[in-house]
């Protein structure tokens, strides 16, 4: 038997087939579920996030005909928004039809090459292996790789591969990576691969652990402006998420109303905010006004939220 005979029989028996991004060979369906799961756990994608956005935007042609705050709005919880924006902007780039080779897929905003062979081994059964982060793992432990290297990875990749069934080892392998070769407790005696991977004796070695860093602080303070009932919000423009509102934010102290303290961390940061509320007038350019039936419309990020929920419990 050969490792990509025991990983097939493994995936026949124990893969997650239901998947509904597994039922279908829409292109656009698989890009969106590849995008989603990026960063994200498939039960949250599942249960909370892939349908109602394919509900909204039955289409690609959809993303691409609607206003970028419409799809940040179906995002909002679903974080890193950059994933949002590059899915919007790529629907735009192709006008709603995804092109059907990976040259022309990575030319896309947000669509690496792992990404892009997901589409064309999934959609379009072309053998090309994927790499994301569940198999970079498995074949860091299956050739006692202990460099992260994604450049010789992939050559690995391809020496694993199976050319036949690329669409069946793809999703076995990713299977493999999300439900035995953990991260921490890999259940090594239950792998398909157990008798031919070399790293298996001490699999908690390989990939090498990423050096540890101390995530900054950030100190803020969040200051709410309102007139007669409706309250100050600016879309953001800045990298950091781009085309969210928000409200007006601020490295100095406030000596307005105080509303409470809210704490939201980030991939890279975490956020410190002293909230307060004012009826002072705003000097700020790029703000509008919105009451709160209209700001329950509006993308905001999860901190913005919070204070939202501070506004609540005041009024």
């Amino acid at each position: 038997m050969t490792p990509q005979t025991s990983l097939l029989q493994w995936y026949e028996q124990n893969g997650r087939h239901e998947l509904p991004w597994r039922l279908t060979n829409d292109p656009y369906k698989v890009y969106v579920s590849e995008i989603m799961l990026q960063q994200t756990q498939v039960k949250t994608v599942l249960e909370r996030f892939y349908f109602p956005f394919l509900e909204a935007f039955p289409t690609l042609a959809d993303v691409a005909s609607c206003d970028l705050d419409d799809v940040l709005k179906k995002w909002e919880g679903l974080g890193y928004y950059t994933r949002a924006r590059n899915l919007h902007n790529a629907a735009r780039q192709c006008k709603g039809i995804l092109p059907t080779n990976t040259h022309d897929l990575m030319q896309l905003s947000g669509i690496g090459r792992s990404t892009a062979h997901a589409i064309a081994a999934f959609a379009y059964r072309e053998a090309l292996p994927i790499l994301d982060a569940n198999v970079k793992r498995i074949l860091h432990r299956y050739f006692a790789l202990s460099e992260r290297n994604d450049k010789k990875l992939w050559e690995y990749a391809y020496r694993l591969f199976d050319t036949k069934h690329p669409f069946e080892y793809n999703q076995a392998m990713m299977d493999v990576g999300a439900l035995i070769c953990l991260p921490k407790k890999p259940l090594c005696e239950q792998c398909p691969y157990e008798q031919w991977c070399k790293g298996k004796a001490e699999p908690l070695s390989y990939p090498e652990a990423k050096k540890k860093t101390i995530k900054p602080i950030r100190k803020r303070s969040i200051i709410v402006h309102q007139h007669n009932q409706k309250y100050a919000l600016q879309q953001r423009h800045e990298k950091f998420l781009h085309g969210l509102w928000g409200f007006y934010e601020t490295i100095e102290p406030s000596t307005a109303e105080y509303l409470g303290h809210i704490t939201q961390h980030y991939s890279h940061f975490t956020l410190e905010a002293d909230v307060y509320v004012t009826d002072d007038e705003i000097t700020e350019e790029g703000f509008e006004w919105f009451d709160p039936k209209e700001i329950a419309q509006l993308s905001l990020s999860r901190a913005d939220h919070k204070v939202v929920d501070l506004l609540k419990v005041k009024s």
